[in-house]
């Protein structure tokens, strides 16, 4: 288990911020595991919003700072407890993604996405994480608007099959909010560092430039507003605008 507790550069969990999070938190006089897999996944699920940051390959730090994420840098802070942690590598459908991601930012994503989630090790066996990418907040004002797609819904960053429901609460089993929609499995790393040597949504770099430059900010304000006032404050609907985007 030594490997999936070790600091990496992109897990930099001996930081300053990040063991003062730690500390102000208690969370290492958490004596149940669950517990305390519970805490810091409810911490980085709800207190991190659901958001884009300016690339994937960031290190934990940084995205403490930033207070968003999205699948790829949501991950982040379950080691620095001694919870030990690997990540799961695929490729996703970007339909899933509409509503968060709406017109011309929406067409430059490509069509498969690059997405990871952390797994931990509880009751001897790996558990997914997936459920922490998108806070309560934007699911309960989106849930109701998310686009029908027979056996699943989707949109804002949401993909669940009818069947499952939204599972993103912690109980010591393994959660989801955007697995419907994976198609690629990538592989299991040990830190999201390897995975991101092999695989990355950043590598044309024109597009993350426009994207940074132009879109980034407006994507995640518009995400707030959303919070704040629900889906008719949004850019588009994802139900009536779906089948547009769905190419």
């Amino acid at each position: 288990m030594k490997s999936y507790l070790c600091e990496t550069q992109l897990l930099d969990y001996k930081q300053s911020v990040i063991e003062d999070l730690i500390d102000s938190r208690q969370w290492r006089q958490i004596e149940s595991s669950q517990e305390l897999i519970s805490e810091v996944y409810n911490f980085v699920r709800n207190e991190i919003k659901f958001g884009y940051n300016r690339g994937d390959a960031l290190t934990a730090s940084e995205i403490l700072g930033d207070g968003l994420g999205q699948c790829n840098t949501k991950n982040i802070l379950l080691r620095g407890v001694g919870v030990p942690c690997r990540i799961q590598g695929f490729t996703i459908d970007k339909t899933m993604q509409k509503g968060a991601l709406t017109g011309v930012t929406y067409r430059l994503a490509p069509k498969k996405i690059i997405h990871a989630y952390t797994e931990v090790f509880y009751n001897q066996e790996w558990l997914a994480l997936e459920g922490v990418i998108v806070d309560d907040q934007l699911l309960s004002q989106t849930k109701s608007h998310l686009s029908d797609q027979g056996d699943k819904l989707l949109g804002y960053g949401v993909s669940v099959k009818k069947s499952d429901g939204f599972n993103t609460c912690f109980y010591g089993k393994s959660t989801y909010i955007q697995f419907a929609s994976v198609i690629d499995h990538l592989g299991t790393y040990n830190s999201p560092d390897e995975l991101f040597q092999q695989y990355s949504n950043n590598r044309l770099k024109f597009k993350m430039w426009i994207f940074n430059t132009f879109m980034r900010r407006r994507i995640n304000t518009n995400l707030q507003k959303i919070r704040d006032y629900g889906v008719r404050y949004s850019i588009k609907l994802v139900a009536t605008n779906f089948q547009k985007y769905k190419r």
